[in-house]
């Protein structure tokens, strides 16, 4: 009897070593958290993708830290690395190619043909006492003659006028270029509200006085029409004032601009 109280004491002071799996579990945890936060202290790239990747694997896998395999090294000649891929960037930044070379010397080459084209609208405006009607100016668009109204159209008409016809001829074949550029012929109004027979407002008024001066300049055998268009803003793109005469004036327009090369109108 004594023998078995004995054997009774012993199995009560038997220590229950279940504990162990929890605490070495912390213990992983712990050394990964460790070896995350040394790989965020360093600025290799590398080295935290590797640790990020054990990190990883540990959470979704079930591996301890020990037994995970170190990724394979990034070969430092991987032309796909990010880093590669920048510096390619950086040095495309600084040393244009070939091609952006060429886009832009063609670009110089355009803009000079478009200045010399200026340059001989200027010189029939000059010739012809017409710089109160005509003038020209070079835009992001293009180069851009506007024309007075009163010098093609009587007032609230959108036909040229038989003695400014000649005027119209002249003008077309300063557009006569080798190769041709796309042209648009652009009418404009004052804000004056306009009401006949023949135009309900000034949008038609318009588009009417741009696309008759257009027909006028493709008499012109030598300009192409497929290169040409026409468009109407009506009263809404005023240059100046529409509270004075003299503004009203400026706003009542034809314009034709010349595109640069490679440009169309649905640009």
């Amino acid at each position: 009897m004594s023998r078995n109280r004995r054997k009774k004491k012993k199995d009560e002071f038997h220590t229950d070593e279940s504990w162990l799996i929890p605490y070495a579990d912390i213990l992983t945890l712990l050394l990964a958290l460790f070896v995350v936060l040394f790989a965020m202290s360093s600025v290799d790239a590398k080295k935290f993708q590797e640790f990020s990747k054990v990190f990883n694997g540990i959470f979704t896998g079930g591996t301890g830290v020990l037994d995970y395999t170190k990724p394979a090294p990034v070969d430092q000649n991987d032309t796909t690395s990010n880093g590669e891929i920048l510096i390619k960037q950086q040095n495309n930044m600084k040393n244009p190619s070939a091609e952006a070379k060429q886009l832009q010397k063609m670009k110089s080459i355009d803009y000079q043909q478009l200045q010399d084209t200026q340059s001989r609208v200027d010189a029939y405006i000059q010739k012809n006492n017409l710089q109160g009607k005509f003038s020209t100016k070079l835009t992001d668009e293009g180069l851009l003659l506007t024309i007075r109204d009163n010098v093609l159209f009587a007032s609230g008409q959108a036909t040229v006028r038989p003695q400014d016809i000649k005027t119209a001829k002249e003008v077309s074949n300063l557009l006569v270029m080798d190769p041709p550029r796309n042209i648009i012929i652009s009418g404009h109004t004052d804000n004056v509200p306009i009401q006949n027979s023949k135009f309900q407002s000034n949008w038609e008024l318009s588009v009417m006085r741009a696309l008759n001066f257009m027909k006028l300049l493709l008499e012109n055998k030598q300009l192409n029409p497929q290169y040409f268009s026409v468009r109407g803003f009506g009263e809404y793109q005023p240059v100046a004032d529409n509270s004075t005469p003299e503004g009203r004036a400026a706003n009542r327009r034809v314009e034709v601009l010349i595109l640069p090369r490679g440009k169309s109108p649905a640009n």
